[in-house]
C-alpha cells in the first residue's frame, strides 16, 4: 500500500510565474512540481497582488476574515499550472501596483510589518486548522516575509505542523520598530531575547529561526558561512545555538523554463550535441544568439569579441563596483559587456556612464527583463558573478545549462556549484567556469584575465562549455533532500 502523500504548506512572498523579483519567485515556482514524484502535496499561500490577479483564472473563496490587520480579507483557492494556490486577498494591504516591497519611489511600504504579519498570520491559522478540509503536515515558511508564522504558532500555544524556515539571503531581516508588536498580534512577553527582539527592534527572520523546528540556506556552504561572525549579520550567535537544526539544500532550476533548446525567447535553440557540430559557415544557436543580443542591446557585432553577461541586482553584495572598477581592463582586453539590472543608483550612474564612455562595448538596460535575461544567457559567451556573498546563486545554475562560462567568485553556493578551470580539473575535463578569491577588484582582474586566456584557446574554451551544460542544475537531488527532510520533521509530531 502507498504511503499517504505529505502535505506541505509553502509561504511565500512571490512565486515564478506569478510575480517576480528575484530568486526566492523561481524556487517558491518550482520547488511543487519537483516535489510531487517524491510523494510531497504541496501548496503555496501568496498574498493576492494586482500582478497575481491579473494572471488568475477561476478562484474559489475558502475563507474570509473580518478585521484583518485593518480591513476585510479572504483566502482564495486556485489552479494555476503545476501550482495549486491559496491567495490572500487583502486589498487594503496588497492591491498596489509594481514590486511588491516598495513603492514607486523605492522606499519600503512604510506598512509592510502588517502586511507580511498578515502572510504568517493567514499560515499559521492555516497550519492549525483553519480550513476544515486542509490539514499541512509541515509549513515551509520562505525568508522574512513569512518569519513571524512559527512565532505565532509557539505563542498561540496548542496544536501546531512542524515548521521549516528557509533563509534564501540573511541580508534581509524584516527588522521593525518596538512599537508595532501589539499590532502584529504578537504578545508583550513575545519583545524578548529570546523572541521576537532583535538589537531593540522586531526582526521577523529572527523570529522565524528562533520558533522553526529546522532553518535551512540554500547552499551548504553559505549554510557553514552564516555561522561565522563575518557573514552572520548579527545572528551567527543564534544560528550556532541552533545549530543542530541548520543545514543547506542547494538550489536547483526549472529545467522547463531554462532549457535552450525550447526557449521562445531565443532566436534560434541549441543544445549540448549541436552546440558544436555547426560549421563556421552555418553558425550555431548559440553563435545566432551573441549577435542578436549584441544587436538588441547597442553592442557592436563582433562574433569573436569575448562577451560578458551581468543579469543580477545591481549591489555591493552582487560586487557590481568590482565590475566598473574592472572596466578599463575589461575593455583592454577587447571584451564586450551587456549587463541587465537594477538596484543601487550609484550603480545604475556608474554602468550608465561606462555605456556612453565606452559605446559599442558596453550596454546596460536597467529593471528586469525576463526575455532578456534568457537572451543574454544564451548570446553570452561567460557570466560575470562576483558576489561578496551569495547563498546559492541561479545565474551560474542557468549559465551553465546555456553553454556561458560563470565566472564566479569562491564563496557560498558560487563554489558549490562551479569548478574552477584549473589545470587539473581541465585536464580532466571538469572545469565549468572560472572560480576567484579574494573578492575584491584585483581578484576579478586577475579572473577577466584567465577567461580571457581561456577563450583565446578554442578547444579549452569548448571543454569548459561542454562540461557545464553536463551539469545536473535541475531540482531532482535538492527535492529529494526536501522531501527526506520534510518526512523526518512531520514523524516527529508536533
Amino acid at each position: 500500500m502507498a504511503a499517504p502523500r505529505l502535505k506541505v504548506l509553502s509561504v511565500a512572498s512571490e512565486v515564478f510565474p506569478l510575480i517576480k523579483t528575484g530568486g526566492l519567485a523561481d524556487v517558491a515556482g518550482a520547488l511543487p512540481g519537483a516535489l510531487a514524484k517524491h510523494g510531497v502535496s504541496m501548496l503555496t499561500l501568496l498574498p493576492l497582488y494586482p500582478a497575481v490577479a491579473a494572471k488568475l483564472g477561476a478562484a474559489a473563496t475558502v475563507h474570509r476574515f473580518t478585521d484583518f490587520y485593518g480591513g476585510e480579507a479572504r483566502l482564495l483557492a486556485a489552479v494555476v499550472g503545476d501550482l495549486d494556490l491559496l491567495l490572500l486577498d487583502a486589498p487594503h494591504l496588497f492591491e498596489r501596483p509594481g514590486n511588491p516591497y516598495v513603492g514607486a519611489d523605492g522606499r519600503d511600504w512604510p506598512d509592510n510589518a502588517l502586511r507580511f504579519a498578515a502572510l504568517s498570520r493567514a499560515a499559521a491559522a492555516i497550519g492549525q486548522g483553519l480550513l476544515r478540509r486542509y490539514q499541512p503536515d509541515v509549513l515551509h515558511c520562505h525568508d522574512w516575509q513569512a518569519g513571524l508564522a512559527p512565532a505565532f504558532l509557539h505563542y498561540d500555544g496548542g496544536y501546531r505542523p512542524r515548521t521549516m524556515v528557509t533563509v534564501h539571503n540573511l541580508a534581509f531581516q524584516g527588522q521593525f520598530p518596538r512599537s508595532v508588536l501589539e499590532s502584529l498580534g504578537l504578545p508583550p512577553r513575545a519583545f524578548t531575547f529570546d523572541g521576537v527582539e532583535y538589537y531593540g527592534s522586531i526582526s521577523f527572520l529572527k523570529a522565524g529561526l528562533q520558533f522553526a523546528d529546522r532553518i535551512t540556506t540554500v547552499s551548504p556552504t553559505y549554510a557553514q558561512e552564516i555561522l561565522s561572525p563575518e557573514a552572520g549579520m548579527g545572528l551567527d550567535g543564534l544560528l550556532n545555538v541552533r545549530g543542530a537544526a541548520v543545514s543547506g539544500i542547494l538550489n536547483g532550476i526549472d529545467l522547463n523554463v531554462w532549457n535552450p533548446a525550447t526557449d521562445k525567447a531565443l532566436v534560434a535553440p541549441y543544445d549540448a550535441k549541436t552546440l558544436e557540430a555547426k560549421t563556421a559557415k552555418t553558425p550555431d544557436g548559440k553563435a545566432l544568439g551573441k549577435a542578436a543580443l549584441q544587436k538588441r542591446m547597442g553592442l557592436e557585432v563582433r562574433p569573436g569579441a569575448l562577451l560578458y553577461g551581468v543579469v543580477s541586482r545591481l549591489s555591493w553584495q552582487k560586487g557590481l563596483d568590482l565590475v566598473l572598477e574592472t572596466l578599463p581592463e575589461l575593455i583592454a582586453s577587447g571584451a564586450q559587456l551587456a549587463i541587465l539590472g537594477a538596484g543601487e543608483a550609484a550603480l545604475e550612474g556608474g554602468f550608465r556612464a561606462a555605456a556612453q564612455r565606452y559605446p559599442g562595448k558596453i550596454a546596460c538596460e536597467f529593471g528586469y527583463d525576463e526575455g532578456l535575461a534568457h537572451q543574454i544567457q544564451a548570446g553570452s559567451d561567460a557570466i560575470l558573478v562576483p558576489s561578496r556573498f551569495e547563498p546559492c546563486g541561479l545565474t551560474q545554475l542557468c549559465a551553465l545549462r546555456y553553454g556561458s562560462v560563470p565566472v564566479v567568485s569562491r564563496v557560498g553556493g558560487l563554489a558549490d556549484t562551479i569548478i574552477d578551470a584549473n589545470e587539473m580539473a581541465l585536464n580532466a575535463g571538469a572545469a565549468t567556469g572560472v572560480v576567484f578569491q579574494p573578492v575584491t577588484a584585483a581578484g576579478l582582474t586577475s579572473a577577466l584575465r584567465r577567461a580571457a586566456s581561456l577563450y583565446a584557446r578554442p578547444a579549452e574554451w569548448r571543454s569548459l562549455r561542454r562540461a557545464g551544460m553536463r551539469s545536473d542544475v535541475s531540482w531532482a537531488v535538492p527535492a529529494r533532500r526536501y522531501a527526506d527532510l520534510y518526512r523526518s520533521l512531520a514523524t516527529k509530531g508536533a
